[in-house]
């Protein structure tokens, strides 16, 4: 598809203008509504924070466009799929929890798109009171056609793992591969054409927005680097659907569609800092240890949903890319732990280090608050004997997580429907072997 041609402004949550090479000079001069604005279009602002924010956290765009997006019928109730915010479907379950990878249908079967293909997965809080969060499937085969989708609950953060996604915004074209990320803020409207069988995660926040984490005694550089961000620049269709184009709104957990006799993308020129953008994960500036002991997967964030506590996150996006292993005197992989956070996992390529086989791409876990996890027996005693020389580790891969300080459910297609749950996944635990020697501080060589 090389056709596809998409352009971006670099950096994130900057203040950007961009304007539709088609109509030069239609983004007004000197004032945001104008009693006309250039082209004859209408103004239209899209807040994504209260209006009396402080400014370092203040979000809006402004956008210019052929008609306001209330052009439409009224919403009405459809179908929710597998699209859930109800935490109380099935009781809480505190194993250790592992997906196969997760089956997309076939086109032959049932042409299934970006929305209909939504499944949840898991989650926890309040849409109503904007504080939580979900974590969604998506499977799907075929293109949005004369569909968008706008979120009214929260940012949707969109991990492909096959499959690429041509997306359609109001603010411009962005096209997301595996190993690239995207986000979908809250209230923006968007269309995904794809062209396989496509498959991926996405993480959803409620009330709050991504940001960079702070880098403290790092320093201004490193992680994920606020230039690696790419906003789409303005792109318009002018447009008419006379069967009705159908914007399709989740709102406080359920879909609403509406009708409209023109397509949603007909932003002239828009400026502000609340846009929709994506993330090559290759440019992720690894940290890591350089002389003994694991560091916490913290130096992994890529992006935080910040809570109102302090330094605890309601999600965090974390990868495990590539990179080299040098620590003296340490057993690598991760380690033994118990978590006051839930850790949900994903693997978009390759293999993960501490689980070598059964977690595959595609498939996930889930280790809830306080469940003990840690590397499988192999991998424990392989990495106890290995010779400590610099190796690379996780070439070709790449996992991910979303944790979260919020006690996450299960859904029931989670757990039941989707099929897809491993039940022999406490197995890789079960050869640890204790190798306590009561009489001998040294270590012993593993039988």
């Amino acid at each position: 598809h090389a056709e596809i041609l998409t352009f971006y402004i670099s950096g994130f949550g900057n203040e950007c203008a961009s304007e539709d090479p088609r109509c030069p000079g239609s983004l007004p001069e000197g004032q945001n509504n104008p009693q006309v604005c250039p082209y004859n279009l209408y103004a239209e602002q899209l807040s994504g924070s209260a209006f009396t924010c402080p400014r370092s956290t203040n979000k809006r765009s402004w956008l210019y466009r052929i008609l306001p997006s209330v052009s439409h019928k009224p919403f009405e109730s459809i179908d929710q799929g597998h699209v859930t915010h109800n935490w109380d479907e099935v009781g809480p379950d505190p194993n250790q929890l592992r997906w196969k990878p997760f089956e997309i249908p076939k086109p032959s079967q049932k042409k299934v798109d970006f929305v209909s293909g939504l499944h949840t997965l898991c989650g926890a809080g309040d849409i109503r009171s904007n504080n939580g969060l979900a974590v969604h499937i998506f499977l799907c085969n075929t293109s949005m056609e004369n569909r968008c989708f706008y979120n009214s609950d929260g940012d949707f953060l969109i991990v492909p793992q096959k499959g690429k996604l041509l997306i359609y915004t109001e603010f411009g074209k962005m096209l997301v591969q595996p190993n690239e990320i995207c986000v979908i803020q809250r209230g923006m409207r968007f269309s995904i054409d794809v062209f396989e069988e496509t498959r991926g995660y996405i993480l959803e926040v409620y009330g709050v927005h991504f940001e960079l984490p702070d880098l403290g005694p790092i320093g201004a550089n490193g992680l994920a680097n606020p230039r690696d961000f790419l906003i789409p620049v303005a792109w318009y269709e002018d447009r008419q659907v006379p069967g009705g184009y159908t914007v399709i709104n989740k709102y406080q957990g359920k879909l609403f569609a509406a009708k409209q006799l023109v397509s949603p993308f007909n932003v002239v020129a828009w400026h502000g800092n609340y846009t929709p953008y994506k993330y090559n994960l290759e440019n992720f500036m690894v940290i890591n240890s350089v002389a003994f002991d694991h560091a916490d997967p913290s130096i992994f964030t890529v992006l935080t949903a910040k809570s109102v506590r302090p330094g605890v996150a309601i999600a965090d996006f974390v990868i495990f890319p590539p990179r080299w292993g040098v620590a003296d005197k340490t057993f690598r992989p991760p380690y033994y732990h118990r978590n006051c956070m839930s850790e949900f996992m994903g693997l978009i390529r390759g293999h993960y280090e501490a689980k070598q086989g059964g977690f595959l791409p595609g498939g996930g876990s889930l280790h809830s608050a306080m469940t003990p996890h840690g590397p499988d027996a192999d991998c424990f005693e392989k990495a106890s004997k290995a010779k400590l020389a610099p190796e690379r580790i996780a070439d070709g891969t790449m996992a991910f997580m979303f944790e979260s300080s919020l006690n996450l459910a299960v859904t029931k297609w989670g757990l039941k429907t989707s099929n897809c749950l491993d039940e022999n996944y406490y197995k890789c635990w079960e050869p640890l072997k204790s190798h306590f020697t009561p009489n001998s501080r040294k270590p012993a060589e593993f039988n």
